[in-house]
């Protein structure tokens, strides 16, 4: 222990002498095999350039970074440092012989057998600890948990090479998955190309297979259902690599992780304009409602990051935002947080709020959200969603906050549920509001969040736990789907370029089958659908849809400066009648005559297509 403290802290002067220990002896030996071992006429020649030729390729080395590289991580880079920097040196050592001794008597093949030698000797002392290292690996193999690599690029190179440099991961790579024609058969680093993605089931079998790692960080959503429609056998655990992006940022070591359910979407990471969202979030006084729940929770912790002057987090369940005021206290020390439990019905906690905090930003979140629960529930479902957050719009604009983003759906779409049409509502109030205020109201729309509390991926999971079956209403049955994480980045971006009242619609790429989103999950569980969990179709609950929609018959859409961001152009509207339904609305909701809500309703939104059992 003693000696190593000793060469870490004097390193440099230690690597420096090794050099030159090498550089000493590839020169003698070049004399020695030059003359056949017998240099006694040269030993006066060799004492006096000896030094010279220290000199020369220390400095040459040392500019060339030789000493400061990792061993640990060697690679062809090095090598190719090495065999620069010794070019470069040896041909300095040339023109200083020929300028002091005008190479008289001098064996010009001292040079080329010098420069040989001394690449030789320090490219095997760099490669020395990665060959001592992939031996032990390789030692290891037969103990180890053999696996198969998806994808024979860059990304499955390094998953390789980071298998065999961290013996730790018990790893043995059998193989090589790749669609590629011109890869068939090949060998890359010593690992054949056993087939494309159809021939996994048939390695998985020929080899004991017992892993199967993805490595195509570049691959999109249907890419990656499709491979894992491949790796539905039992007892297989599937790991993914994270994407390039991730190891460039700074993650040296590939970590290889399970598959999440954001990982079948297989989108790219969200480019936004942090600069643009920073301008209209710093040293602003912001307040989130619905701030526990999955969406509201991530615009918390995104804003957090952009220096508000305070975050005000409103919600009516009180352990969600305790646990995400704990949360962001430890991440955030220096954050001026004010906690709101409460709801946005209550107009005297709306006054207080608004009156003592001022509020200039808004992202409005709170909403009942499960679809079939608000169809038995249509009077609150419209008086929390709706009458709820016309009151939250009319305060915004009595406190003149500066800008308020509304959280919809792709759901108020031609909605054929009560929450869709409520979100339309919303919409409609935000859009009448906008034309005519200093305050900037806009919408962001779009579909199911991965993995929050009211998606069905929650509850497939919980249904694989327990052995099955997994429900699924319909075998067409289609949705848009983002993580909750690509989501909120969008919404901030559309908050700062939003000018007002415009309703703004995610790109959500493909819609997805949620029976294929089952079969998935199944199979990362490691589980085979159908033989070990069983699928059973439900029927279409009241008020879905098969296939959702991103805008109403009567809607167009334009591109922003965001590509991944448009903005509808709706049909006109009476706002001033808008005004006079919706307080009809509210009288009924005061009787609860659910009947005649839903008939006010369709009044409001004539592309609402309510559930049969409200239809005459």
């Amino acid at each position: 222990m003693t000696f190593l403290r000793v060469f870490r802290k004097f390193r440099l002067p230690f690597i420096i002498g090794f050099y030159c220990v090498l550089i000493a002896f590839s020169y003698y030996l070049s004399f020695l095999l030059r003359f056949d071992f017998s240099i006694s006429a040269y030993t006066s020649f060799i004492s006096k350039t000896l030094p010279i030729l220290i000199l020369i390729k220390i400095v040459v080395f040392y500019c060339f970074g030789l000493f400061h590289s990792s061993l640990r991580y060697v690679s062809m880079f090095d090598l190719w440092q090495i065999i620069k920097a010794n070019s470069v040196a040896s041909v300095g050592f040339f023109l200083i012989i020929a300028f002091i001794y005008r190479v008289v008597g001098y064996p010009r093949s001292i040079f080329v057998l010098d420069w040989g030698m001394c690449l030789i000797l320090i490219g095997g002392f760099k490669f020395s600890g990665r060959l001592i290292r992939e031996k032990r690996s390789f030692s290891l193999k037969l103990r180890d948990k053999k696996v198969i690599i998806v994808g024979a690029g860059e990304a499955g190179n390094l998953v390789l090479e980071e298998c065999r440099r961290n013996p730790d991961m018990h790893l043995n790579i059998v193989g090589f998955i790749d669609d590629s024609v011109g890869k068939r058969n090949l060998h890359i680093q010593g690992v054949k190309v056993l087939g494309d993605r159809e021939k996994i089931p048939e390695v998985v079998d020929k080899y004991g297979v017992e892993g199967i790692i993805i490595a195509i960080p570049s691959a999109e959503g249907k890419v990656i259902r499709d491979i894992l429609g491949y790796c539905q056998i039992k007892g297989i655990k599937i790991k993914i690599a994270p994407g390039m992006y991730k190891i460039l940022s700074g993650d040296l070591e590939i970590k290889l992780r399970d598959v999440q359910p954001e990982d079948l979407l297989g989108r790219e990471t969200v480019d936004i304009n942090e600069e643009e969202i920073k301008s209209y979030t710093e040293g602003k006084v912001v307040l989130i409602t619905g701030a526990g729940g999955s969406i509201g929770s991530e615009l918390s912790r995104q804003i957090a990051g952009f220096f508000p002057q305070k975050l005000i987090l409103w919600d009516h369940n009180e352990n969600d935002i305790y646990f995400l005021e704990r949360e962001l206290q430890a991440d955030y020390p220096n954050l001026s947080l004010k906690t709101i439990i409460g709801d946005i019905k209550d107009i005297s906690l709306l006054k207080y709020t608004f009156s003592r905090l001022r509020p200039q930003i808004i992202s409005h979140a709170a909403a009942f959200k499960h679809v079939p629960l608000m169809e038995k529930n249509v009077a609150v479902a419209f008086r929390n969603n709706a009458i709820g957050s016309r009151s939250l719009i009319y305060a915004a604009e009595h406190y003149n906050v500066e800008r308020f983003v509304l959280i919809s759906t792709d759901k108020a779409v031609n909605p054929t549920s009560v929450m869709g049409a409520t979100k339309r509502i919303v919409e409609m109030v935000l859009q009448a509001k906008a034309k005519n205020s200093k305050t900037k109201f806009m919408a962001v729309r779009f579909g199911n969040v991965l993995g929050s509390n009211g998606s069905v991926v929650p509850l497939f999971k919980k249904q694989i736990e327990g052995g099955g079956p997994v429900t699924v209403t319909h075998p067409d049955a289609m949705r848009y789907f983002m993580s909750v994480y690509e989501a909120v980045r969008l919404v901030l971006q559309a908050g700062a370029i939003g000018k007002g009242g415009e309703i703004f619609i995610l790109d959500m790429g493909e819609q997805i089958k949620i029976v294929d989103l089952a079969k998935n999950l199944i199979a990362l569980s490691g589980l085979k659908p159908e033989k070990d969990i069983s699928i059973k179709f439900i029927g279409l609950r009241p008020g879905e849809k098969l296939r959702e929609q991103t805008l109403h018959d009567a809607e167009r859409d334009e591109v922003t400066k965001h590509n991944k961001i448009y903005i509808t152009q709706p049909n006109d509207f009476d706002s001033r009648k808008l005004r006079s339904q919706i307080k009809e609305l509210e009288k009924l909701i005061k009787i609860r005559n659910e009947r005649e809500i839903i008939r006010k309703i369709r009044d409001i939104v004539p592309s609402f297509i309510p559930n049969l059992q409200y239809n005459e």
